[in-house]
């Protein structure tokens, strides 16, 4: 019922391959956290001429990495504002 289970290949990585994503020639904008998704989804893109119904799994990957990176910037974005508002309640004092 609802949800799916944890997919551990779909979580954001700091630590991404620069030399791969260089040599595939990644543009600088997908070079994110979830660039390490993208090598594999583009090759088998390519593989299949960009065939929109194949490299769904890749594709479901990538797009998972990519909700669980911005749900984490949501979540840090709001411990900052919580932060400064705290601080700026201090100051008020």
């Amino acid at each position: 019922m609802g949800g799916h289970g944890f997919n551990p290949q779909a979580l954001p990585r700091a630590d991404q391959d620069l030399a791969a994503l260089k040599k595939a020639r990644t543009p600088l904008n997908f070079r994110d956290h979830c660039g390490h998704l993208l090598l594999p989804l583009n090759k088998c893109r390519r593989e299949t001429f960009f065939n929109p119904g194949s490299c769904g799994h890749y594709r479901h990957i990538y797009e998972e990495c990519q909700w669980l990176s911005y749900q984490q910037r949501i979540s840090a974005k709001k411990v900052v504002t919580k932060m400064e508002a705290e601080a700026a309640a201090s100051d008020e004092d």
